[in-house]
């Protein structure tokens, strides 16, 4: 198996020479500033890591790889669009370096671009894979926006939302690096689990970063989700354990429509440190991680190989960007 770095040159190598259309440059021009952004590339590269560590063919797990990736980044430019979201990787949005229209049709443009190349697999099973992964990840987005309207989401409830909004792809990457490669049932299965868990760790992570992180290497404002009152692990958690004050205090931030930024992100910042959601969200990250791990070592394939995906999964449950 090659190195994280190599696959990810071979998948910015892809991204870099996709053939858009000069024409209508509104259309093509956001998608591609936003594909140059970067990002961690985490998706793409778990679709070849998994084809390479099955014995299947690279070129053909390519085409997979760009198709998840770009499905993936029509999903922020819409993301951005519902969460009023200014920045995405260090750089002005979409939606705010052009506007709210030209982010959701470009958006709709790399949904189809994504599909293309998923097709271009001639994979039957990476297709049904991948539409049924889309839906669910719409469905989740779905969860998420009902979740704002209600303030008795539990932390169940939470979980599934984000296995649908953000786990599933992870498995779904792996999983059609698998099926590329002709893997047997089980370990097409078990590579999903793993993605799927790595996926909880990685989007708990997200809500850790979202209120601790360094927006230097995070790449986005922090305290978005305190901002918008976003059904978070954290906020679910601090909502069932505030008493007295601290459950006082916390209505009020979630209540008063006209706050600051610099006010209410440092005042529930307190609250979550006093109630210790932090700690109980850094448990919840190992306890996914670990399920991740056990998944991998279930998987038919090199020690030398098993290794590699753990040590990424343990570099993705304890990143700072």
């Amino acid at each position: 198996m090659n190195s994280f770095q190599e696959y990810l040159d071979t998948v910015n190598r892809a991204i870099s020479t996709i053939p858009y259309p000069e024409q209508p440059s509104q259309l093509y021009e956001p998608i591609a500033y936003h594909m140059a952004l970067g990002g961690k590339r985490v998706r793409p590269v778990l679709t070849l890591m998994a084809c390479d560590a099955l014995g299947g063919d690279l070129l053909v797990a390519l085409d997979a790889a760009v198709g998840i990736e770009m499905f993936h980044n029509f999903t922020l430019l819409h993301d951005d669009v519902m969460d009023n979201a200014d920045v995405r990787r260090g750089k002005p949005t979409v939606h705010r370096r052009w506007n709210d229209n030209t982010a959701i049709l470009s958006g709709d443009t790399m949904l189809t671009i994504a599909t293309q190349y998923i097709a271009g697999t001639g994979n039957w099973q990476v297709m049904d894979l991948y539409n049924k992964t889309a839906i669910e990840i719409y469905e989740g987005q779905q969860w998420d926006m009902d979740f704002e309207q209600r303030n008795d989401v539990t932390v169940d409830e939470y979980i599934n939302m984000i296995r649908l909004k953000t786990s599933v792809l992870l498995g779904c990457a792996l999983k059609a690096g698998a099926l590329i490669a002709k893997a047997s049932d089980a370990d097409c299965a078990h590579i999903y689990d793993a993605g799927v868990n790595m996926g909880l760790a990685f989007q708990l992570m997200d809500d850790m970063l979202d209120v601790w992180g360094d927006p230097k290497t995070f790449g986005k404002e922090i305290g978005g989700d305190i901002m918008n009152n976003k059904k978070t692990f954290l906020l679910i958690n601090a909502m069932q354990l505030a008493k007295g004050d601290d459950a006082d205090e916390l209505r009020h931030w979630l209540n008063d429509p006209y706050t600051t930024r610099e006010d209410k992100v440092p005042a529930v910042t307190a609250i979550y440190e006093r109630l210790g959601v932090r700690q109980l969200a850094q448990d919840a990250i190992a306890r996914y991680n670990e399920l991740a791990i056990a998944s991998f070592n279930q998987v038919k394939m090199s020690d030398e190989d098993k290794q590699a995906f753990i040590s990424l999964a343990n570099k993705l449950a304890g990143r700072n960007y």
